[in-house]
């Protein structure tokens, strides 16, 4: 028994975590929302029912009223007529009808009853239905929120294990190439010293002086022809300069001289 129950056991906690993970909540709700209105619905058939008994009740407590009535007119008649038997059959006819409409009072109010307390109940329950749709969508639009927020997170915590990942390996690389940049470094001043013989050249030691001595003196050379080039050109600019400024100068001479000439021939 103890093996069997466990077995129950884990049959309906592994069922209900299937059934809780396939599960949708908004589905549930409208599910239940769906469930309460067509319950309403019943009732609501049920009331209009109730009122359509009783509406045919009353239809037939008028029919038997105008039998009354015609039954009393048919007795005043008989009596008029001398015809006491036909006036007395009229009248236990008229009798007959009065307690059917006794009877059917009672049923009427029976069902006056029943209808009120089936609207009462209607009324309530379209309420509650009313605010568990509200609620429903409430909790539903929670639900959708709180789900994305859970997909983010997710998303996010993922992103940010792979971006862990990524900065693991990228300080690897970092370090792999200062080590490397390091190394280099360290090989060129052994080669700089003499310590390491730079193989990959056929020159020694005096024709790379010679070489180094040759390209500083072509270096010292151009340097000489550069600079003799810019003044001469600084020069020339200089020299463009002072022609300008001098040509300007006989232009503003020449107005001044005319605006005099102008302004005595006004005068006179």
């Amino acid at each position: 028994m103890g093996l069997a129950n466990r077995i129950n056991t884990l049959v309906k906690q592994k069922v209900n975590s299937l059934l809780d993970k396939y599960e949708d909540p908004k589905e549930a709700l409208d599910y239940s929302y769906e469930k309460q209105v067509e319950t309403l619905n019943k009732l609501r058939r049920g009331v209009v029912e109730v009122i359509t008994a009783k509406k045919r009740l009353e239809m037939q407590k008028t029919r038997l009223w105008e039998n009354v009535r015609t039954l009393d007119i048919q007795s005043r008649s008989a009596i008029d007529q001398d015809r006491e038997d036909l006036a007395k059959l009229a009248l236990e006819r008229k009798n007959a009808n009065i307690l059917q409409i006794q009877d059917l009072d009672k049923q009427i109010t029976d069902m006056q009853v029943q209808q009120d307390k089936l609207e009462q109940t209607e009324k309530k329950l379209s309420a509650k239905v009313e605010e568990f749709r509200s609620k429903k969508e409430v909790i539903k639009a929670q639900y959708t929120a709180a789900d994305a927020q859970v997909h983010i997170k997710e998303n996010v915590t993922g992103i940010s294990e792979e971006m862990a990942s990524v900065g693991m390996a990228m300080n690897r690389a970092e370090d792999k190439t200062e080590k490397m940049k390091a190394k280099a470094q360290a090989l060129d001043e052994m080669m700089d010293s003499g310590v390491l013989t730079d193989y990959t050249s056929n020159k020694d030691d005096i024709e790379s002086e010679l070489e180094k001595t040759t390209i500083k003196s072509s270096v010292e050379e151009e340097l000489v022809k550069l600079r003799a080039e810019r003044d001469k050109s600084r020069k020339k600019t200089n020299k463009q300069e002072k022609t300008q400024e001098k040509e300007e100068e006989k232009v503003n001479q020449a107005e001044e001289t005319e605006k005099e000439d102008k302004e005595v021939i006004v005068t006179n």
